[in-house]
């Protein structure tokens, strides 16, 4: 599927005042307060229902794949569910994937929220279903760790719709931007942590890259790394026909320490390429949409949302 001639993303509806979010564990395992947790959407006026592997464990796993599996297409089903936010990342998401039931998802589009291990299922949702999806805060380390804002605010202003069309995605001042190469591009916005892209390819999350804006970030990888990754998607032909790169957090490694790679990797192909994004393994972790229609303006700065998130 071409990105620049998809078809209409599918899109939810947007995030009801008292809504109800689903709490799933696709990957890692990770000890919950259970009251916390309520307290914390009740505050907010949501409540929330957790999946069974939220509370279970089976090594580095969240339960068993059958029971992360289960999880996902239940809270999909569910017409009480409004969106499904992952608990954590760490690792899992990549053995769901080939029993996912895209059809399942297709007819019951709703906002899926995570990032890092998560980008597999963010890649193969869209490349299956078009659903437009959220790289946001997760429930352990982001919400439930009171990330600074605009952590939360963003990720909630965005599921309740209240970033339209032509407004921009706002990144917070505190934290500067690098035009590493100038210009502007328009596409939807597709990507997540560059591992996960990387292990994905040829699996049925691989991403396609035509026409896309490229979002990228990775934590606890060192530069020489990140090197090999950007050079195994270029070997493989995904960085030809993409319209634009954001580059989120690199835990670790400074923007500037980046930025030549970036240039070597990006400038023979013409494209804008702004650095220093607020999202991903990082303390504020700015929400993003993947596969809604953004324009990324490299010049100024900025990154505008080009359709609406939910439907009317």
């Amino acid at each position: 599927m071409n990105c620049a001639e998809t078809l209409l993303p599918s899109l939810p509806a947007a995030l009801p005042a008292n809504a109800c979010f689903a709490i799933v564990a696709p990957a890692g395992a990770a000890r919950l307060d259970t009251h916390k947790v309520s307290q914390w959407f009740a505050d907010r006026g949501y409540s929330c229902r957790l999946y069974p592997a939220v509370n279970q464990a089976q090594g580095y796993l969240a339960g068993s794949d059958q029971q992360r599996l289960q999880d996902l297409h239940d809270a999909f089903a569910d017409p009480a569910i409004d969106a499904i936010l992952c608990m954590r990342g760490g690792y899992g998401s990549m053995r769901l994937l080939d029993r996912l039931d895209f059809d399942l998802i297709r007819r019951n589009p709703k906002p899926l929220i995570g990032y890092s291990d998560i980008t597999a299922l963010h890649t193969a949702i869209y490349r299956h279903s078009g659903l437009v999806t959220f790289h946001g805060g997760m429930l352990n380390a982001d919400l439930l760790g009171a990330k600074l804002p605009p952590t939360e605010s963003s990720l909630l202003a965005q599921l309740a719709g209240h970033v339209r069309a032509g407004e921009q995605i706002v990144h917070p001042t505190d934290y500067p931007l690098s035009s590493v190469l100038a210009g502007v591009a328009s596409g939807p916005l597709l990507g997540g942590n560059l591992s996960m892209l990387g292990a994905t390819m040829g699996t049925l999350a691989e991403l396609d890259t035509q026409g896309c804006i490229l979002f990228i970030e990775d934590v606890n990888e060192p530069l020489y790394r990140v090197d090999r990754l950007l050079t195994q998607l270029r070997l493989a032909g995904k960085l030809e026909g993409v319209k634009g790169v954001l580059v989120g957090d690199f835990a670790g490694i400074t923007t500037a320490a980046l930025a030549p790679l970036l240039e070597e990797t990006f400038a023979p192909l013409g494209i804008p390429v702004l650095a220093g994004w607020r999202s991903g393994h990082c303390d504020p972790n700015v929400c993003l949409p993947l596969g809604a229609r953004v324009r990324l303006d490299s010049d100024r700065q900025r990154l505008v949302l080009e359709q609406d998130l939910f439907k009317a």
